[in-house]
Formats: C-alpha cells, sequence, structure tokens
C-alpha cells in the first residue's frame, strides 16, 4: 500500500492539466492553481540556491525571511536572502504592477529559477505556501518547471472554533493559525464565549457548565477559571496571524449564548426563556454588555485589533413580538456599537427566525448564513448584508454526537458544494455578496471527553478539503479519490504535526532496550493508529507514577486516584480496570486510535475503553464520552519498575500485522 502510495505521490506533477504530452501537467497542492501551463523538466535546488528580493521593499524581506525560515525547518537546509540579480537556482521574489492579480494572487514561473510574483505581499507569500508544498512532496525538493497564475474565487476563507464550551490552549490556536496559513484559509473565527444544555446538569442553570474566555478587568471573576486567555496573549496570537496572512475575527456571543454572563450577574438573566438569554428588557443588561465589549475595544492599542468583530445574535427567542422588535434593537446597537471603535460588525444569521418591524443595519455588516431558516439568504441580499456561508447541515463538526457531522463528509463537499451553495439555496459562482465560507467545530457536549487532538483530526481533513472549494469555487480539476490519496503527503505546516503522525510505512519507529526512569526519547507523541509495547517487571508503585508525559498528556503505570493503569488529557481522566500486583512480570501493548484506547497484557486484550454512552434524568437524555489517546513520548517518568524491551510502532500492531 505504501509503495503504491509512493508511486502516486512521485507523479504528482502530471495529473491534470491542458499542455502537451511532454510538458509538466500541473502540480498537486491545496488549494489547487487556477491556472498552469507547463513546461519540460525540473527545477533543481543546489546548496547555493537563494533567495533573491528585487526591490527594498520591508514586507517582501519579510515574507522572504519567513519562507528561508520555513525552507530550513522542512528540508534542513537555509537560503540566504540577498538583493541583486538572480541567477540559476535562485528564488526570486517581486512585487509587480499586475493589479488584476488582486491582494491574495500572484504568478509562480518555475524555470532554471523560481520566480514569485504578487501585486500585494499576501500574494506573495500565499506563493510561497504553494512552492514549500510542491517541494515537500520529493525527496530532492524538486519542481515541476511551468507558469501558474493563482488567486481565490471568494476573499473569505474560514474555520471557526467554539473555545467557549471547551478551553482550546493557545499554543493549539497558533498551531491552527499555521495551518490555516499553509492552506490559504485566511480567516479564524474564535468563539470566546458559550455554555453547556442544561439537561445534563440537572435542569439547573446555576450547576451548567459556562465560560467566557479572556481576562477581563471590568468584572472580575467573570474569565472562566478552567482556561482563559490573558489580553497580551490574545493580541500576540492576532498580530501573530496577520503576519501569516489569517485575521482573527473574536466573537463575544450575546444576547443568548450568554449564561457565562448571567451567572456572574443573574439580575441580567431571562426569567422567560431561560438563564442563558439576557433580558433584553432591563437598562442593566445594555450597560453590561457595553462595557464588556468597551473594555476590549477602546483605546489606542485595543485587545481586538483587527478589523472585524462578532456579536453573536444567535438563536434568540421568537416567541413574542414585543421580544422580537426588542432583539432587533439589541442587533442594531451592538451593530452601531463595535462600528463606532472603527470595526466591522459580523453576526449570525437570525433576522428571518427575528423578522419585524424594527430597523438593522445592513449597509458593511456581514452575516454568518448558518441556517435559511434563521436569515434566509435571498432576503438578506435584497436588505444589503454580505454573506459568509456556513450551512449547518454541511459544514457543522459537532464531536461524538448524534446531530450534525461527527467528521464533515469531504468526499460530497468536495464533489458538489461551493460557497455560493447556502442551505438549500443555489447561487451564482462569486455572487459579489457571498464573501465566502466557512466551517465550524461547536463542542456542544461540554465534559464529554474530546481532547484537543480529536478536534484536530475532525478538523484538519475538512479544512483541506474546503480550502481547495473555497479557493477554486467549481474549477477544481483533480478527482475526489485521487485528492483524499495525495493529500496525506502534504503537511499540516512547516514544523507542525499536531497530530503526532509518523509518516512512512508502518514499521517500528522507536526502541529502547531498556527504559530508564526520566529518559527521554526524541519524541513528542505518537499519533493514533500506534502501538506502545514493553516488558514489565513490577515493583508497587507510588499513585501518580508516570510511564511517559509529553506537555499535553500524562500516560500512568499507577494513576493518581485509584493506582491503576490509565492516562490523563484535556482535564480528562481515564483508567484500565488493571493494577500491576508486585514482581508481576507481563508483556503489555497499548494500542490506540480515532475511536478508542486498548490494553493487552500477555497478548489478550484486557480492555477497550472505547466511546462510552453516558445517560441523565433517568435516561431520558445521553452524551457519548471519548476515551481516545494520542500516546505521550517525550520524557520517562520516575517509576520504580523495570521496563524493558519497549517499542513504538507507527499502526495498530494486532490488527494490522496481516496488512504489511
Amino acid at each position: 500500500m505504501k509503495l503504491l502510495l509512493y508511486g502516486i505521490i512521485t507523479a504528482i506533477f502530471f495529473f491534470s492539466g491542458k499542455s502537451d504530452a511532454a510538458s509538466n501537467k500541473k502540480p498537486f497542492v491545496i488549494p489547487e492553481l487556477q491556472e498552469w501551463k507547463g513546461k519540460d523538466g525540473l527545477f533543481v535546488p543546489t546548496t547555493g540556491s537563494r533567495i533573491v528580493c528585487m526591490g527594498k521593499d520591508v514586507e517582501t524581506k519579510r515574507v522572504a525571511r519567513q519562507f528561508a525560515l520555513d525552507y530550513e525547518t522542512m528540508f534542513g537546509h537555509r537560503l540566504p536572502i540577498v538583493e541583486g540579480n538572480p541567477v540559476s537556482g535562485d528564488f526570486v521574489f517581486s512585487l509587480v504592477s499586475d493589479k488584476h492579480l488582486g491582494e491574495e494572487g500572484y504568478i509562480l514561473n518555475i524555470t532554471d529559477r523560481v520566480t514569485l510574483s504578487a501585486y500585494c505581499v499576501k500574494g506573495l507569500y500565499w506563493a510561497t505556501r504553494s512552492v514549500l508544498q510542491m517541494a515537500e512532496q520529493h525527496t530532492e525538493q524538486h519542481l515541476p518547471k511551468g507558469w501558474a497564475r493563482d488567486y481565490p474565487d471568494y476573499p473569505v476563507r474560514g474555520f471557526m472554533l467554539d473555545c467557549g464550551r471547551k478551553f482550546i490552549p493557545m499554543s493549539f490556536l497558533r498551531d491552527y493559525v499555521k495551518i490555516m496559513a499553509y492552506y490559504k484559509m485566511n480567516t479564524f473565527q474564535i468563539h470566546l464565549n458559550d455554555n453547556a444544555f442544561k439537561q445534563y446538569y440537572e435542569h439547573d442553570w446555576n450547576k451548567t457548565y459556562s465560560a467566557f474566555r479572556l481576562e477581563c478587568a471590568t468584572f472580575p471573576g467573570l474569565t472562566a477559571r478552567d482556561g482563559f486567555y490573558t489580553k497580551k496573549e490574545f493580541v500576540d496570537l492576532q498580530r501573530f496571524a496577520d503576519s501569516l496572512g489569517v485575521e482573527i475575527i473574536p466573537e463575544i456571543d450575546v444576547p443568548a449564548h450568554s449564561l457565562a454572563f448571567t451567572q456572574y450577574k443573574p439580575e441580567i438573566g431571562s426569567k422567560e426563556y431561560g438563564m442563558d438569554h439576557l433580558d433584553l428588557f432591563k437598562p442593566e443588561t445594555y450597560e453590561f454588555v457595553d462595557a464588556l465589549f468597551r473594555e476590549y475595544l477602546e483605546g489606542d492599542n485595543p485587545v481586538f485589533c483587527g478589523k472585524r468583530v462578532h456579536i453573536g445574535t444567535d438563536e434568540y427567542s421568537n416567541k413574542k413580538r414585543d421580544v422580537v422588535e426588542k432583539f432587533r434593537a439589541f442587533t442594531d446597537h451592538y451593530i452601531r456599537f463595535v462600528e463606532s471603535f472603527g470595526k466591522q460588525a459580523c453576526m449570525w444569521g437570525s433576522l428571518t427566525h427575528a423578522k419585524g418591524e424594527t430597523p438593522v443595519k445592513a449597509d458593511n455588516v456581514i452575516i454568518n448564513a448558518w441556517y435559511n431558516g434563521f436569515a434566509q439568504p435571498k432576503e438578506m441580499f435584497k436588505l444589503g448584508y454580505e454573506l459568509i456561508s456556513i450551512p449547518d447541515t454541511r459544514l457543522y463538526i459537532v464531536p461524538a454526537t448524534f446531530y450534525y457531522h461527527d467528521y464533515l463528509d469531504t468526499e460530497n463537499l468536495y464533489r458538489d458544494w461551493t460557497p455560493a451553495i447556502i442551505g438549500g439555496d443555489v447561487f451564482p459562482e462569486k455572487r459579489e455578496q457571498i464573501l465566502g465560507g466557512m466551517f465550524a467545530v461547536w463542542n456542544d457536549h461540554a465534559g464529554n471527553g474530546i481532547s484537543t487532538k480529536d478536534i484536530h483530526y475532525r478538523a484538519f481533513p475538512a479544512l483541506q478539503t474546503l480550502a481547495v472549494k473555497m479557493w477554486t469555487g467549481k474549477k477544481r480539476m483533480l478527482p475526489y479519490k485521487d485528492f483524499d490519496t495525495l493529500r496525506i503527503s502534504v503537511s499540516e505546516a512547516p514544523g507542525v504535526n499536531v497530530a503526532g503522525r509518523i509518516k512512512g510505512d508502518y514499521r517500528e519507529v522507536y526502541k529502547q532496550d531498556q527504559l530508564l526512569p526520566g529518559m527521554k526519547t526524541g519524541m513528542k507523541e505518537i499519533g493514533y493508529r500506534y502501538t506502545v509495547s514493553f516488558d514489565f517487571q513490577s515493583i508497587e508503585e507510588e499513585k501518580g507514577t508516570l510511564l511517559f508525559r509529553s506537555p499535553d498528556t500524562e500516560f500512568y503505570l499507577s494513576d493518581p486516584i485509584s493506582g491503576k493503569i490509565g492516562f490523563s488529557r484535556d482535564g480528562y481522566l481515564n483508567t484500565f480496570n488493571y493494577q500491576f500486583y508486585p514482581e508481576e512480570k507481563v508483556h503489555v501493548m497499548i494500542s490506540g486510535d480515532e475511536r478508542s484506547t486498548r490494553l493487552y497484557v500477555d497478548g489478550e486484550l484486557e480492555e477497550e475503553l472505547s466511546m462510552q454512552r453516558r445517560y441523565f434524568n433517568a435516561g431520558k437524555d445521553s452524551m457519548n464520552y471519548v476515551r481516545t489517546l494520542v500516546f505521550p513520548l517525550e520524557k520517562a517518568g520516575l517509576f520504580k519498575s523495570k521496563v524493558t524491551n519497549f517499542k513504538v510502532f507507527n499502526y495498530c500492531k494486532l490488527d494490522e500485522d496481516h496488512e504489511k
């Protein structure tokens, strides 16, 4: 299987195009190049290859430095940056006067040198992403000679992540900025507050989980205690993202999904519609929300330093006419409020659901069009709104739930969807009021055991697929089957491996005859579809004794509570119902994938920690609980027992030995 994949990848430059048979066909990159004219032969970088900046533009040099850093990270060779005349083997960076390329378009001309040209710096940066993707698919970083002109069909290509119901560490957000940039996805919406469903908390709003994730001085104690971002961290994230061509859109979701605010200040909660709704008839509500937004919008260096801010306005009740009119007035107020600080307002579509007489500003306002029953696109166009296409039935991931998608249907999306399809409505491609598309991960079921690794394994294939459809629209040429095979050959981003995958043939990837306490392996972790095995001679261990740890995960020989084998990640402790006897000698094997984590002792399956159904309210409500593990390998624990013949394999050994 691996030899077949290698054969496909080595032929990767010849998958499509209308060139003569002797010319190179369109190379595989994500998203697919819009235009390609193949030539004969390959560009071969040398030890003398340089980056040559044509002109003295500061931003061009910044892009050149980023390319040099990424090239060294991926291929181990540092390209010097110079000015002057390029020669054979060089990478040439140039800004040109071709306005038709727009902000994000670029031209690649690959001959005996690689010339990257763009009208704007962002286009030049996107060109470097294409070059790196081409280069990483060949062991010698060869590039096919040819000419490409590339540009997006849609200016907004996005991903929304719910950080309210589940805390997402800043390191993960920064990695996702890098990943999005590598695939030319330019918009990252961060959902900063939300709450769980009260049926999982005894139908008691006071017990129901909620969180607001930003440091807050105006309302001390509002910030979530189980994970938050300092103002400095969040500003740094936005600036870092901007340097890589990605815009962060921060979202504070009001007046529904607002339990974090009403638990802090109960008097602004709605007694009629639930405490996750703000009471729109109380002046104190507006005083609170004004002050909250103002903290992050005011000043010469505001915390929300980008050009757009999302005000929420999702799923408020429409049961009564006076409530609908109040909701519309609330929405209009906060559109104008964020605009008064020089920001463009974004919001969830709700104005069909909340149809009324009170005017709501439409000019220069963006709607996330998620469900046509809440915001009918044709109506919104007539009113003058711009839309981001994010239809829930196609583009919502809600991990491990019974509704929406656990994993997106990437094949269907690749074949049939573009941002011009919103719900059941199909519009002309590149309609001016459709800015682009976005997909979302919603962590609706707070406490369901999902890890950030699980989120990544769901989001990353979707991101690769939708990067194509939001850039090229209908014009993609490569069949899905080929795309799905070839996408695996492209990294997450330079220096990024959130999945912990070790590419290549099924094999033993690490071996240690005797694992000593505190030993470092040189590896951080190994991702799903792995096996870890070792011979074990037990000495009684203290509770909390680790076998291995990484920055995100701990694997216990004796867990802190029961003294059993187990692991913790993302605040969840999972244990196997197995405890070593003193002086016991056994062969242990742990195998894990996206579905479960399995413990084998002396070749027999001892226990499988698979998805577990948990019931609430006498069985009326239920939730799936996930017990997966990306195995930590960075540093061994301080155990007393003897661990020998320690091995790590990049496949599930008992399941897949027959495939090797």
